[in-house]
């Protein structure tokens, strides 16, 4: 089970939720702002949006700390996907360790030499996009299509668009008041345990993974 059933679910917010009302902005900049003359010309934009929903990335224990929340928006899967006949049969095994050749379609696999295949298959089971993470459908989302395909309800999160909140109803588990309404009212789905240690587990990996330089020789 993917989710909770309404009756258990927790009148917190809880690392995985879903919850929606607020805001995901995106920035861009021509260059880094090293100096602030006025002889200097800085090129940036700021976009702002109100995403369907959203997804808690703060860790349970911490959320309300300085009133601040980390959320990442819930977005569409990529058309790709639907090209590989093992993710669709289920998108949410994205989130799980998978074996090396079902990461590919068909027709990419046949491509490979024997040699490339072996070589893929002599390799422990792995995470196919690290940073991504699938939701499973539900009866919130709004249905989409992609290549022609049938329409789906599975969105995904992308952990390297994580942006922080801050609003002072946001508080800890300890001191969540009634007056918080407004917070809770902006839960909508609850993870259940054994989905939130996986989505836990995927995003503890892709942010501790070590780069090669710095493995051991």
């Amino acid at each position: 089970m993917f989710y909770e059933s309404p009756d258990k679910i927790d009148k917190l917010l809880r690392l995985g939720d879903v919850v929606k009302g607020y805001i995901s902005n995106t920035t861009r900049i021509k260059q880094p702002f090293l100096t602030f003359e006025s002889s200097v010309y800085h090129n940036y934009s700021v976009d702002f949006e109100v995403p369907s929903f959203s997804v808690v990335l703060t860790p349970c224990c911490s959320i309300g700390e300085q009133h601040m929340l980390c959320l990442s928006p819930l977005i569409q899967l990529k058309s790709d996907f639907f090209k590989n006949p093992y993710l669709v049969e289920d998108f949410t095994r994205i989130n799980r360790e998978i074996e090396r050749d079902k990461a590919f379609t068909p027709d990419d696999w046949e491509k490979m030499s024997y040699e490339e295949q072996q070589e893929k298959l002599a390799k422990r089971k792995g995470y196919m996009l690290l940073y991504l993470y699938i939701y499973a459908p539900s009866d919130l989302f709004t249905p989409y299509g992609k290549r022609g395909q049938e329409e789906t309800k599975y969105y995904m999160i992308d952990f390297r668009n994580i942006q922080t909140i801050k609003c002072d109803l946001i508080q800890s588990r300890e001191r969540t008041k009634e007056e918080n309404v407004q917070i809770l009212a902006s839960k909508c789905l609850h993870l259940s345990k054994l989905i939130r240690e996986e989505l836990r587990q995927k995003l503890a990996y892709y942010f501790s993974r070590p780069p090669i330089e710095d493995e051991p020789e």
